[in-house]
């Protein structure tokens, strides 16, 4: 390499940026001690921005476009070093490139639940997921509040500070809604939308802007959501006393069925009997039903009277005098 090669390759006469790969939102251009040539070109692509940083302090800001790079397009970094018209020397500055393209499919979610105060509910804690994308908009103030002297910062870099933002402007937002659980879960769509007005301001503190987010599920944690199962399941039902009344009546079949096993099996179908007789006759005073005639209703098939029992092995009615069981023998109490 000659000598004139050697001192060509210290000076910069054309200054661009093409992204290598997906996810980067700030590139530091590579100027390893050389400097900008006087008259340069600079190249800002679609979907870029470019910033002339002096001394650690922001300069001047270019969008896309080709510049010549002189005291005219560059006004306050030529007030910054005191330059004259007639400049003409190559000079130092830090250049940054930034991506102002679309970063889509970002996915937030909650790693723990949040709690929230429901109306119907009371205090619930909830879980959700989905999806958002966003752009950067202002190149200083992304560069001056996030990405700094970094040579490059990622999409990756960001993640963690976007998504606890998403989940504290959530937690205000359901805050201020009032709106029940079951409310929020059938509206998803317009939740998100006024989840990402809140979230909105926030981005834009950091030079950024909110392009969509999406609610893609709202649930509440496993024991909680067996709570709620359980009180559809009751609103489904309706009526307890006839749904009571239909239980008993599709019950007694089966205890009908389990009466043949024996003495014990049969004392126990017998006693089961007794207490299905007796929940049907409180499930239709329950319902209003009155007995036949208009009296009282009947005691059900096998209710003992007060001066008889069961007894405790075989389960036959015995006198509530008797020691023993005329039938098995068995002492009573």
């Amino acid at each position: 390499m000659s000598l004139r090669d050697f001192i060509s390759k210290q000076f910069i006469d054309v200054i661009d940026w093409t992204e290598s790969e997906d996810g980067i939102l700030a590139y530091r251009y590579p100027m390893q001690d050389r400097e900008i040539q006087n008259g340069g070109k600079l190249t800002v692509r679609d979907s870029q921005a470019a910033v002339f940083v002096n001394e650690g302090k922001v300069a001047d800001e270019f969008a896309p476009g080709l510049y010549t790079l002189n005291t005219q397009t560059l006004p306050i970094l030529t007030y910054l070093k005191n330059w004259d018209k007639a400049f003409q020397s190559p000079f130092k500055s830090d250049v940054y490139f930034f991506s102002t393209r679309i970063q889509t499919d970002q996915h937030w979610g909650t790693q723990n639940p949040i709690t929230i105060r429901d109306k119907e509910f009371g205090a619930i804690r909830l879980r959700g997921f989905g999806i958002y994308s966003y752009h950067l908009n202002v190149a200083k103030t992304f560069y001056n509040k996030i990405s700094g002297t970094r040579d490059l910062y990622r999409v990756a870099d960001l993640e963690g500070q976007l998504r606890n933002t998403i989940i504290a402007k959530m937690t205000d937002a359901f805050a201020a809604s009032q709106v029940p659980f079951l409310d929020m879960a059938a509206n998803q769509g317009a939740l998100a939308e006024k989840i990402g007005e809140h979230l909105k301001p926030g981005f834009a503190d950091y030079g950024l802007t909110l392009d969509s987010f999406v609610v893609e599920n709202l649930s509440l944690p496993d024991e909680l959501q067996k709570v709620l199962d359980q009180r559809i399941s009751m609103n489904v039902i309706g009526d307890m006393g006839r749904y009571t009344q239909y239980q008993v009546a599709q019950s007694i079949p089966i205890a009908a069925a389990n009466e043949g096993g024996g003495a014990a099996g049969l004392g126990a179908g017998l006693g089961a009997g007794v207490a299905i007789g007796q929940a049907m006759v409180d499930a239709v005073k329950q319902a209003g039903t009155p007995g036949p005639g208009g009296g009282a209703a009947p005691a059900a098939f096998g209710t003992p009277n007060a001066s008889t029992k069961f007894c405790s092995e075989c389960g036959k009615p015995i006198p509530r005098g008797s020691k023993f069981c005329p039938e098995c023998g068995k002492p009573q109490a």
